[in-house]
């Protein structure tokens, strides 16, 4: 039972939205600024669980995070989607006109790049994590600096709202994963989605028969990433999201590819959130 958890960023960031809404009762929320200390809160056994941003509807998959789960052996045990709407917001009394700094994650000023080509005069600044810079502007009541964060930072840290949904495309969703050192309780009957790794020798059509696999078991390919293999160069590993209706059918598959690829392994079994 997970009754503690570890995210990047601080109360009002998008990881502490999804703690509060994808578990059902109360639980003990850790902070951290960089992903690598959240998954580090793991190992360690402070917390149970972590919380994960693993890919954006705009931005693409985020890369570190796979390797990071990978690399430390963590499984998947959960996801779930957020709806992402970036807001710009600063001191009170301020405008957009008054603004020379803006503030953010890399990954919320990329999301937003298109709504700032109308200001050309505002610098934008890299930063740890959305909702720290919000904090940060009230602390130290920074005038003429925006942070972009959501409309939770903007009420706890009492900043005014200059402009809402600032990001370039509006529907803009977020998949986040809880991962965990132990793989999930969750019954098989239960369990309609997984998530898998694997390598391949470097020769041709070695991809397509391991999809052929997929289809043949009633497995729905949902997501492929490849990620560089360090020690070989140009050759790749394989995260697969898989979605299927039978528990059964992804062990017969499971089984098979095993056999198949080398260095398989199943990252996590666990709902679908989509479902």
């Amino acid at each position: 039972m997970i009754t503690s958890v570890a995210i990047q960023g601080i109360k009002g960031s998008f990881h502490h939205i999804v703690s509060q809404h994808y578990f059902e009762t109360d639980i003990k929320v850790f902070p951290f600024l960089s992903f690598d200390q959240t998954i580090d809160s793991v190992l360690s056994k402070q917390s149970d669980a972590a919380i994960v941003a693993i890919e954006n509807s705009i931005a693409g998959s985020i890369i570190p995070n796979y390797a990071l789960i990978d690399n430390n052996n963590l499984h998947i045990v959960g996801e779930y989607y957020l709806d992402i709407q970036h807001n710009l917001m600063a001191l009170p009394n301020q405008s957009i006109k008054d603004i020379k700094e803006v503030y953010s994650h890399p990954m919320a000023l990329l999301q937003c790049k298109d709504f700032f080509k109308q200001y050309p005069y505002i610098k934008l600044i890299e930063d740890k994590d959305t909702a720290e810079v919000a904090e940060r502007i009230k602390n130290n009541q920074l005038p003429n600096v925006a942070a972009i964060a959501s409309t939770l930072a903007a009420e706890i840290f009492e900043l005014t709202i200059l402009a809402e949904s600032i990001q370039t495309i509006k529907h803009n969703e977020t998949r986040f994963v809880v991962v965990k050192q132990k793989n999930s309780e969750i019954p098989e009957q239960d369990i309609n989605k997984a998530s898998i790794k694997f390598e391949l020798d470097h020769k041709r059509g070695s991809l397509a028969t391991i999809l052929n696999v997929m289809s043949d078991c009633k497995l729905n390919l949902t997501k492929i990433q490849s990620l560089p293999i360090i020690e070989t160069p140009w050759k790749y590993a394989f995260f697969v999201d898989v979605t299927f209706k039978n528990y059964q059918d992804f062990k017969k598959a499971k089984s098979i590819m095993d056999i198949m690829a080398t260095h398989f392994k199943v990252i996590g079994e666990y709902k679908n959130a989509k479902l």
